[in-house]
């Protein structure tokens, strides 16, 4: 079966493109049996098939940064490495098809040449656009322009079955949430990029200081394209706006958010190092809270108590999306009670709370974020 099986993949996917999967092969402490690795939609789907005929479980991989998140899977015999499914066509208009295996960032570089831009900004380093589309991995510019899978017109993906299928859905969302396969490619809308951008920051202690700041800052209707807070714990944090736009209209907004805030207000032509960035590393006990931004002092200051003590926060006060760094080592039942007090809290404010990552032991016992609770 396993001589079999790898020549089986070897005719799909040419040789050199399917292997005997190594150390580096897993997904949360669980090694894989196999790596192909298709250079076509069409081959993903070949080897889609012949793991479902032969009863065989699959995950797909871009880079490897979130490939650990969520639920661990029960089985692992096949990685799909989308590495080959690389590169952009038809992007001369409003839109751009790209391939699932190519780098965010590489799509940013070549749309640049143009004076455009995808308005996504996922925060995994090297992230791809399959894996941006699979978690919908929003960044600090879905403040403004909304989520990876809202800005997406359609996508192209083998199905687990073995066949290539298309979603679109109302946005793309629907659709894409309910994949179950592997994204080949996507149609993703494409913007202008702006000639001037600037971050306005201004230093903040306590929960209730990040709502005041951000409740001034939306008062002031500067079409902002981010409004981000990082509250590292009992440190300082910073709540951040980016403004975006042409250079005289982003000097009088800034300058309007400035007064506002007083005179510790910094304005600075490159985001501070945090922004864009999760708090969590792996291996360490992350969660996911979404809530009405007006909601999320009341959320962090539970949290914090749950706890014993302010946790690292970061994320979106501008619309309530962050991310939460609980105490190493914890057990999973003080675990499952810190996660189930939180939601306590988000209940009577139309919240949830998802754990996304966690050391693999932990993750094996706690309940761990689904795909569809990251749309």
């Amino acid at each position: 079966m396993t001589d079999s099986l790898l020549d089986a993949l070897v005719d799909i996917c040419g040789p050199g493109f399917a292997r005997q999967a190594r150390s580096v092969d897993q997904v949360v402490g669980q090694r894989a049996g196999f790596v192909a690795v298709p250079a076509t939609g069409p081959a993903a789907a070949a080897a889609l098939r012949l793991a479902a005929e032969g009863g065989l479980s699959v995950r797909a991989r871009g880079s490897g940064s979130k490939i650990s998140w969520g639920t661990p899977p029960a089985g692992l015999d096949i990685i799909v490495d989308t590495g080959r499914l690389n590169g952009m066509w038809h992007h001369q208009g409003a839109s751009a098809t790209v391939a699932a295996g190519t780098p965010v960032n590489a799509v940013q570089a070549a749309l640049a040449l143009q004076g455009k831009r995808l308005a996504v900004d996922p925060p995994s380093p090297g992230a791809t656009v399959g894996g941006m589309l699979a978690v919908n991995e929003a960044g600090p510019l879905a403040h403004r322009f909304g989520s990876p899978a809202a800005q997406t017109e359609r996508v192209t993906y083998a199905a687990a079955a073995g066949t290539e299928l298309e979603t679109d859905g109302e946005d793309g969302r629907p659709g894409i949430a309910e994949i179950d396969g592997v994204i080949t490619s996507a149609v993703l809308r494409v913007h202008p990029l702006p000639s001037a951008r600037r971050w306005v920051g201004r230093s903040v202690r306590t929960p209730a200081g990040v709502a005041e700041l951000v409740e001034q800052a939306v008062a002031q209707s500067l079409e902002p394209s981010a409004i981000e807070v990082d509250l590292p714990g009992a440190a300082e944090g910073t709540v951040a706006v980016l403004l975006e736009g042409d250079a005289d209209a982003v000097d009088a907004r800034s300058a309007k958010l400035a007064q506002v805030w007083g005179p510790e207000t910094v304005q600075v032509e490159q985001g501070p190092p945090w922004w864009g960035r999760y708090p969590f590393r792996s291996g360490d006990i992350a969660v996911r809270i979404s809530v009405q931004p007006e909601g999320l002092q009341a959320v962090t200051y539970a949290l914090r108590d749950l706890c014993g003590a302010p946790v690292p926060l970061r994320g979106s006060a501008g619309l309530g999306t962050v991310h939460a760094v609980l105490p190493a080592g914890l057990p999973a039942r003080r675990v499952t009670d810190i996660v189930d007090g939180v939601e306590q809290v988000l209940l009577a404010r139309g919240g949830r709370v998802v754990v996304v990552s966690a050391p693999p032991a932990l993750a094996a016992e706690i309940e761990m974020a689904e795909p569809r609770d990251l749309f």
